[in-house]
């Protein structure tokens, strides 16, 4: 006589069920996370030629999350960096390092005047709300990255840029925890691109 068996599915015993639950949790929460700093971003970027050389324009979505946010309100400074890298590719050996350039910039939350203070480079300007102080900061004109005929003309380049946190310019007990917690950190992705470089215009003759 054959004998057959059914499977059948036992239930699962209730330990490995809240282990399930936690791994579920921690898993969405850290996907949450990347999600919310995936919203800062570098939306666009170029490099364009100038009298005095070449200058950036570009402009970055910066998200803050509910702990940087806090920070602010509570009168903390924070310290960003504009990272840009410029190579000319070579087809038979590595990329050929041109330039690196770094702007700093920073924003904070006066207490007195209840506006928010946005500081990059040489220009110091101030927002109603968060959201306007944001677009403030990533928002970049005219920033001289290189010195006049320091690109070839028609020559192609590489250029990648990037904004972040600087924590090291956070206080003291912020920094040290910033080394171990994801609260206080932002980065965007590296952004991209190849350029032609432009003819550079004449310079205006100064009057005497």
């Amino acid at each position: 006589m054959m004998v057959s068996f059914t499977p059948c599915c036992a239930r699962p015993d209730p330990a490995f069920r809240w282990l399930a639950g936690l791994l579920l949790g921690c898993w969405l929460g850290v996907a949450g996370s990347a999600l919310a700093n995936d919203k800062s971003a570098v939306k666009q970027a170029a490099i364009q030629a100038a009298p005095q050389g070449y200058v950036l324009d570009a402009d970055v979505n910066i998200a803050l999350n509910p702990t940087l946010e806090d920070a602010l309100a509570k009168g903390i400074n924070l310290h960003f960096l504009l990272e840009l890298e410029l190579t000319r590719p070579r087809n038979w050996w590595f990329d050929e390092g041109i330039a690196e350039a770094e702007r700093k910039m920073r924003i904070y939350y006066h207490l007195l005047l209840r506006r928010y203070v946005v500081e990059t480079g040489y220009t110091t300007r101030t927002a109603a709300t968060l959201s306007e102080a944001l677009a403030l900061l990533g928002r970049v004109d005219n920033w001289q990255v290189l010195e006049r005929g320091a690109l070839k003309s028609g020559r192609r380049y590489d250029a990648r840029l990037r904004l972040r946190l600087d924590t090291a310019k956070l206080p003291k007990p912020l920094s040290i925890g910033a080394v171990t917690s994801d609260k206080w950190e932002l980065v965007t992705p590296w952004y991209g691109w190849s350029f032609d470089a432009p003819a550079a215009p004449p310079v205006s003759p100064t009057l005497p």
